[in-house]
């Protein structure tokens, strides 16, 4: 319609000037011929200019209407088309369907643009819609083992089958500690990935926060056999200087030696080192490596996924953590402005971390 109206208005408009302007043009070129003293003559040529005119532009005022009334149609037509496509599409979206996508009509490079967005945008949905539900399934059977062990013990005590005596208190220590540290970490991750994460941003040098990690796991690594070596000093000798939260890149760095731990059997070795890379200046690095059961190719690319685990032999009880350490560990180096990045040559070759922070700006 608002074609329309704009197609007469243009159509009134031609019609309205060449009444305007046509006559009086036409009379003052008959006069400057000297046709004005053949008054018979100059009124024929005037009456034949008047209806050849109106003739000819109705004529072509009325095919121009019908031919941009048409086109107007057609591409309206398959405008419609289109977007009707697309609110069909977004109704599917709305209700949970995300598998079926809009078709690109190859109308116009605009429309196939719309076009692609959305589906796009419905892939991400789908996506996160997935990774939501996975992550309830994972947080309900994280929290089935500690909720079924507290109710069991429960029972015995009410049943009389077990007293309140210390090892008790401690089942109920440890199932509610598990559950303290799961709401923990989710919160953490939650706010990592969000970039809700306040940091206290300071100099840290990362040596030092490697040296300290290092310190507080030596007896854990010795108790289980596994020799842990760590080299906290750069081979150029300068400082692995970086503008960070301490206490979050600390916390990064006791996931990493935690998880290769975890994953590295009695006789194993662990190396931890701080490096600043001879091809980056700008960026300092942790590399912990270890000589641990590795990890599949598959599992590589969703490693750092919430609940997570690639070893899913292991049994998930108090020490093997909640699953998202990786996770947050991630959230934290790119809160930072950095990365963590994992690599494996496959199941029995070991695995490696590497966190890389962008160095910082000497006198900073």
């Amino acid at each position: 319609m608002a074609q329309g109206v704009v197609v007469a208005a243009m159509a009134l408009s031609v019609v309205v000037v060449a009444a305007l302007v046509a006559p009086p043009l036409f009379d003052l070129h008959m006069r400057e011929a000297g046709h004005d003293k053949q008054p018979g003559v100059l009124d024929h040529a005037e009456t034949a200019f008047r209806d050849a005119g109106v003739v000819g532009l109705g004529a072509g005022v009325i095919i121009a209407v019908l031919g941009a009334v048409v086109v107007s149609g057609l591409l309206t037509r398959g405008l419609g088309r289109h977007l009707d496509a697309l609110v069909d599409g977004a109704e599917r979206v709305g209700h949970g369907v995300y598998n079926q996508p809009v078709p690109a009509v190859g109308g116009s490079r605009e429309l196939d643009a719309v076009t692609e967005a959305f589906n796009d945008m419905a892939e991400r949905i789908a996506a996160s819609e997935q990774a939501r539900r996975r992550m309830l399934t994972d947080l309900a059977h994280e929290m089935r083992t500690p909720i079924a062990s507290l109710r069991v013990t429960v029972e015995a005590l009410e049943d009389g089958f077990v007293d309140l005596d210390e090892h008790t208190v401690s089942v109920f220590h440890d199932q509610l500690s598990r559950l303290t540290r799961l709401a923990s970490d989710i919160k953490d991750v939650s706010a990592a990935e969000e970039g809700r994460l306040d940091l206290h941003r300071e100099l840290v040098d990362l040596s030092e926060v490697l040296a300290a990690s290092g310190r507080a796991f030596g007896p854990q690594y010795t108790d289980a056999g596994v020799v842990l070596d760590i080299d906290s000093g750069t081979a150029s000798g300068r400082r692995a200087l970086v503008r960070a939260d301490r206490a979050r890149v600390g916390q990064v760095v006791d996931n990493l030696l935690r998880n290769a731990l975890q994953h590295t059997p009695s006789g194993g070795q662990v190396n931890a080192s701080a490096d600043i890379p001879a091809d980056a200046g700008e960026w300092v690095r942790i590399v912990v490596k270890d000589t641990g059961i590795g990890i599949d190719a598959h599992d590589l690319a969703h490693l750092f996924e919430r609940f997570y685990r690639a070893d899913t032999s292991r049994p998930h009880d108090s020490q093997t953590g909640t699953g998202v350490g990786l996770s947050i560990s991630r959230a934290i180096a790119v809160a930072h402005g950095g990365t963590l990045t994992a690599h494996s040559r496959g199941p029995g070759h070991g695995a490696t971390f590497v966190l890389t922070l962008p160095a910082a700006a000497v006198g900073s």
